[in-house]
């Protein structure tokens, strides 16, 4: 008998089933025009995935369409120029360079910022070398400020 499930590694996480769940009612047609609905409903890509796993029952898109989420949304050209994590650090470090000009002697948040910054440029450098952004992007506060307030 097949192995059902991943070995769990850590002592957090749920486990993800290694083959098609045959309790999963829904095609691979189905589960794609579910993760689009849930797209354009402005869900992220963590939160389709949660979404389809509490309410659908639907335990991994990739077991059940052979796809990413990602790879849906590319697919359907729903995402946006700027990979989500990296968003989600660029908006982190804009809140924080706010803190950082009403409390000048927070040493321990400029810290933080210099560390939140130097992980933006890897992943940055990452998704250039990837093709994921334009050859040219560099991170600079200001045009952080300004991908924020285009995003919202």
């Amino acid at each position: 008998m097949a192995r059902m499930y991943a070995r769990k590694r850590g002592k957090s996480g749920s486990k993800k089933p290694l083959v098609q769940a045959q309790w999963v009612e829904y095609k691979s047609e189905e589960v794609e025009r579910l993760v689009v609905k849930l797209a354009k409903d402005g869900l992220s890509i963590p939160m389709i995935g949660q979404v389809l796993r509490d309410q659908y029952g639907i335990p991994s898109v990739r077991i059940a369409t052979k796809k990413t989420v990602l790879k849906i949304l590319n697919e359907n050209k729903i995402t946006s120029t700027i990979p989500e994590d990296l968003l989600n650090l660029l908006k982190k470090v804009v809140n924080l360079h706010e803190h950082m000009l009403k409390h000048k002697k927070d040493n321990t948040s400029k810290h933080g910022m210099e560390l939140l910054e130097s992980k933006i440029r890897r992943l940055a450098k990452y998704y250039v070398k990837v093709g994921r952004l334009p050859k040219d992007w560099r991170y600079d506060a200001e045009r952080a400020k300004l991908i924020i307030q285009t995003a919202k």
